[in-house]
């Protein structure tokens, strides 16, 4: 084979897959099928090469393949992505979420970082009315609107399902507009709940959570243990190098354990 036109040069106009297999590998005839019917499906986004190990020694020593399968992504004549063994399609279609290049994720990243503090949204909304099919835009979205408008942001993450790379994340969004739909009654941790809501409408992300970790102290179990999941959703929206999360996460392990 070419490797270096059918690989290196092609995956200058788009990513290449290289599945490095031999005849006599059992788990190769178990992946093969699945990668080649995801090279189909996918076939504007990426290539499929097949190197058989038998008969390209050299490539194979090339790219250290000490194990078969082996399976590389190269973008621009170099590899940046890998995994071995015979992974479930599920699996695969994450990894290959997880490292396809795509332009439209540079241009989210600008939007995001553009984005208005004060909630601007208007070009995060045009961005996926025009991709509405990009998951990280819906659900960038989504974690904007989850106070503001609860039910627009769980309508946003219909499509992410669980096992997808961003499925946890949509869960905390999902926890956060339930949060904020829930109509509080009048019990201490229902007034706590109340008090969170009204400050995290106002942006107050603080008193918010620390209304949240109130309503914990008086019953973590209240509503279905919407206080505990509404913290840990925040903490997990925010992410872990959030200053709210590292003030209050040790406050709120403290008052549920």
């Amino acid at each position: 084979m070419n490797f270096q036109a059918e690989v290196i040069e092609k995956s200058h106009e788009m990513p290449v897959v290289v599945d490095f297999w031999a005849s006599w590998c059992g788990p190769c005839r178990v992946l093969g099928p699945t990668i080649e019917a995801l090279a189909e499906e996918q076939s504007d986004r990426w290539a499929l090469v097949k190197v058989n190990t038998e008969e390209e020694q050299a490539l194979a020593s090339e790219y250290q393949i000490r194990s078969i399968p082996n399976v590389k992504m190269f973008h621009k004549g170099r590899v940046i992505a890998e995994f071995a063994g015979a992974l479930p399609r599920t699996q695969i279609e994450n990894w290959l979420a997880n490292n396809l290049p795509d332009g439209r994720k540079e241009t989210l990243d600008l939007i995001l970082e553009r984005l208005d503090g004060d909630g601007d949204l208007s070009e995060l909304e045009a961005f996926v009315a025009q991709y509405p099919d990009m998951k990280d835009a819906r659900l960038a979205l989504a974690m904007a609107l989850a106070v503001s408008a609860p039910d627009r942001a769980e309508s946003l993450l219909q499509p992410i399902k669980a096992g997808e790379p961003s499925a946890e994340q949509a869960e905390a969004v999902r926890t956060i507009a339930e949060l904020m739909k829930h109509e509080a009654d009048d019990s201490a941790p229902g007034q706590s709940i109340a008090k969170a809501q009204a400050a995290l409408k106002q942006r107050d992300w603080e008193n918010g959570i620390k209304a949240i970790i109130e309503a914990a102290g008086k019953d973590k179990s209240y509503a279905k243990d919407l206080p505990r999941r509404a913290a840990i959703a925040c903490f997990h929206a925010w992410g872990n190098d959030h200053p709210l999360t590292k003030t209050y996460r040790r406050q709120f392990d403290m008052v549920l354990y």
